[in-house]
């Protein structure tokens, strides 16, 4: 088995429009939560969003690429550049046919699917979709788009599993490198989410928070007052090689890729099983493949959405398998950048990765105290960056569905 290696990342998220951005506004504790200005949002139950700020697409992609491509592809597509550059990588300069991508996304086009049917709608019976309605909308055209402007001919496909995705598609790029049938990968997920649809049927689902007085605050994990999550729209992207290839190409090495979990609920369509038995077995999976032990692990970024059963099983699942650890740390930045969907796993890989590189781990901001009897996990401050080593660092992801999938992280 070849080691892997991160040698890239991207982020596009709404704390910050790259990575350096996105890393000062974790560590300072600055919440992306706002009134949606996306559209009219005042008849829904929620009225705010963590939507991007500051972004202007048109810097980084033609008005003809714009007219073909769902913004989820658009993130995807300056999410990877920004990785690309970081690895120092110029693809044409090396085997392509040994490069892949795997993407992920949960949601794919669903502003293009909701736009035109609400154009159908509005017409008059006759059937008018655009030419581009399908490959806009579906799940794997990121992964597809992406091989097409970089020439990547090798392993390409989309990976879903709802909130889980960008950990899974992580997981494969980081098996494909391993058993030896790419040299690189490149893997992330994006998602653009917050529009009428979204909104309507997470709160439906009684999933998002409602706490339209105070928009920055809502997203407080662990916190007993919690209400939901708040929805976020972005990308995250990494470069993964394996270890000789980075070495031969001097490339930059960010961190290494050790193991990762994978395993399900098996308990409810949207609810999360009480003692959290499929993170537990995701999160042990991914440990026994890095071949550490609990006690080895310095920080987790918890999915930890703010929702009041699916932060209560994540925990008990911790606290079951990390039993007695004294020295562990937990944040959960979704408190910041608000749950990005099938992009979370990718964006909270950077985090991680740059709690490596920083030895800081980042704040769980707006939660003020920890739910009962779990705040014996929590350690260190909750609303400020510490300054720590972290040698190994975990990342879980959960989703719709009962699918867990956990990262695990080391430095070289």
């Amino acid at each position: 088995m070849k080691r892997v290696v991160i040698t890239g990342m991207g982020a596009l998220t709404p704390i910050g429009n790259n990575v350096p951005a996105f890393w000062q506004s974790l560590t300072e504790g600055r919440s992306g939560a706002a009134r949606i200005t996306h559209f009219d949002a005042s008849a829904f139950k929620t009225h705010f969003a963590c939507e991007l700020k500051n972004f202007d697409i048109t810097q980084h992609l033609e008005k003809n690429e714009l007219r073909r491509y769902d913004p989820f592809t658009q993130y995807a597509l300056v999410a990877v550049e920004e990785a690309r550059q970081m690895a120092g990588i110029d693809f044409s300069q090396l085997n392509r046919n040994r490069i892949g991508v795997i993407w992920g996304s949960g949601n794919g086009g669903i502003q293009t699917f909701q736009d035109q049917l609400l154009e159908y709608a509005a017409g008059n019976g006759t059937p008018r979709f655009n030419p581009f309605f399908i490959p806009r909308m579906i799940v794997d055209i990121a992964a597809g788009v992406i091989s097409i402007r970089y020439g990547l001919r090798g392993p390409n496909f989309a990976t879903v599993s709802a909130c889980a995705t960008s950990n899974t598609a992580i997981i494969e790029a980081f098996n494909y490198i391993r058993w030896g049938k790419a040299d690189v990968m490149v893997t992330g997920g994006s998602e653009a989410p917050i529009n009428q649809s979204s909104v309507g049927g997470f709160n439906a689902a009684r999933a998002l928070s409602t706490r339209n007085d105070d928009p920055a605050t809502a997203s407080r994990p662990f916190d007993p007052t919690r209400d939901g999550f708040v929805m976020g729209e972005g990308a995250g992207a990494l470069i993964l090689e394996s270890l000789e290839h980075a070495l031969q190409r001097n490339a930059p090495i960010l961190a290494e890729v050790l193991g990762g979990g994978m395993a399900a609920d098996a308990y409810h369509l949207t609810g999360t099983h009480p003692d959290g038995e499929g993170a537990w077995l995701g999160m042990q999976a991914a440990l026994e493949e890095a071949g550490l032990q609990p006690g080895q692990i310095d920080y987790i970024n918890a999915h930890a959405t703010s929702t009041d059963m699916g932060d209560t099983s994540e925990l008990r699942a911790i606290a079951r398998l990390f039993d007695g650890h004294d020295k562990l740390a937990i944040s959960a930045t979704k408190s910041m950048t608000g749950h990005l969907l099938g992009a979370a796993g990718a964006v909270e890989a950077i985090a991680c990765i740059q709690a490596i590189r920083h030895s800081q781990v980042p704040p769980t901001a707006n939660t003020e105290e920890i739910e009962a009897p779990f705040n014996q996990l929590f350690r260190f401050p909750l609303q400020k960056a510490s300054h720590q080593p972290v040698q190994y660092a975990m990342s879980n992801t959960f989703g719709f569905g009962g699918h867990t999938a956990t990262v695990v992280f080391g430095k070289v």
